[in-house]
């Protein structure tokens, strides 16, 4: 089974009511906001670097990061992209 399949498998599993794959282009970054409920992110492939007001987390391929809810945030893609899978349940 291929790895995104396995991560789209999981999330499933735990219930998200919207699980689905993403690619950004390198650099590409997503304005501070936050989410109602747990966000959790699977990368497949690139990385990902999550600011919480100065502090930082980077997630990179073969990991999962689980997004705290009613905590703002932004995120940038790295210099090689991001390949992921989200599971969200807004």
């Amino acid at each position: 089974m291929e790895l995104s399949e396995r991560f789209i498998r999981t999330l499933e599993s735990e219930g998200f009511t919207y699980v689905y794959e993403v690619q950004d282009k390198p650099g590409f970054v997503y304005p501070p906001h936050s989410h109602d409920d747990k966000v959790s992110v699977y990368i497949t492939d690139g990385s990902l670097t999550f600011d919480f007001n100065g502090e930082i987390k980077e997630v990179v391929a073969n990991e999962r990061f689980d997004v705290p809810p009613n905590t703002e945030h932004s995120v940038t893609a790295g210099p090689d992209g991001a390949i992921y899978i989200v599971g969200d349940s807004e």
